[in-house]
């Protein structure tokens, strides 16, 4: 038997590096699997659905969708935890882990099919992944197919000509604010990394990989591309620090990010769904949002409300009315 977990994925997945960053900070044996034609029988004997990442355990029990997959795995292999023992942090990284894989994924989506330099970029890397014993041929017509097919689908995560400006003002704005906040501490809650961490990482190390927001990020924010590579092989350096000691930097980031744009938009998409609608607008920050629903995020909203549920308490009540976070949560 395989003693080693078997972790199938891409780099350009940020899910799948998520995943992969977790797995590398538990030590936890694994294998890297890059999905490709080569292992596609492999992938689609566990796979439930055509997605990655998809992981599977020694004893052959498989598992899909990185935030499960983390929750699962940290039951089995608690230590060192990447949950704050205090209550309210605790919740905070639970809350920006969700805004990271939901929100944070319109920045790495759109920033990589908006403008062609991206969209060559990472097709191309798509396709030498996928298959990479082609001839340069067959390489290119695929890489096309890629290009085409992807540009397609930048309406799922809400891209489109008008809400460009505000995705990319919303990553401009998140990047400032975490290389404000990881400028006096290696990780988003101190010396180790968080749940929120992994989520938030996943997205801004797949858009630093991109032409377009790459340069930005190389250009402006120090302190985030080194904690994007300390990402890369996390490790406890010490504890995480108290909600007093990180409240300065991080309720910026919940007001102006969380508050304002993602919880707004994730209850005009859960209603939409409800309601049936084929689309739905929302006013973000005073300005329209107009996009299809994502079926899942309301899934994921309802979750993470259920958590509110379990945690709330006065001080944690205080900082998300505070910050614009409550009625959302509450529902």
């Amino acid at each position: 038997m395989n003693e080693r977990h078997r972790i199938f994925g891409l780099e350009l997945s940020p899910y799948s590096v998520k995943v992969r960053s977790y797995f590398r900070y538990k030590a936890i044996r694994h294998q890297w699997i890059v999905r490709s034609g080569e292992v596609q029988s492999e992938f689609a004997k566990y796979a439930k659905l055509p997605l990655v990442p998809l992981v599977v355990s020694p004893s052959g029990e498989a598992i899909q969708d990185s935030t499960p997959i983390i929750e699962a795995y940290e039951a089995t292999f608690p230590e060192p935890s990447i949950h704050p023992r205090e209550p309210l942090a605790r919740f905070v990284s639970v809350l920006l882990e969700e805004f990271g894989d939901e929100w944070g994924n319109k920045w790495m989506f759109h920033y990589r099919w908006a403008r062609e330099v991206d969209q060559l970029s990472a097709a191309g890397r798509i396709a030498r992944a996928s298959a990479p014993r082609v001839t340069e041929e067959q390489h290119a017509a695929l890489t096309a197919s890629i290009r085409e097919r992807m540009i397609g689908r930048v309406w799922f995560v809400g891209s489109s000509p008008e809400t460009a400006p505000q995705i990319e003002d919303s990553f401009h704005e998140t990047v400032d604010l975490l290389d404000a906040h990881l400028a006096t501490r290696p990780y988003l809650f101190g010396a180790r990394p968080a749940f929120a961490d992994f989520g938030l990482w996943g997205q801004i190390y797949n858009a630093w990989t991109d032409p377009t927001p790459g340069a930005w990020l190389e250009g402006r924010a120090g302190n985030v591309l080194a904690w994007v590579q300390r990402m890369l092989f996390p490790r406890a350096e010490g504890d995480f620090e108290p909600w007093a000691d990180l409240a300065s930097t991080l309720t910026p980031l919940l007001e102006r990010q969380v508050g304002r744009l993602f919880l707004p938009w994730s209850v005009a998409n859960a209603a939409a769904i409800d309601s049936g609608a084929e689309e739905f607008t929302v006013e973000l920050a005073g300005k329209k949002w107009t996009q299809k629903p994502q079926k899942y995020h309301a899934k994921s909203l309802a979750a993470l409300r259920a958590r509110y549920g379990a945690a709330k308490e006065a001080a944690l009540d205080a900082l998300l009315a505070k910050t614009g976070c409550l009625a959302a949560l509450r529902g």
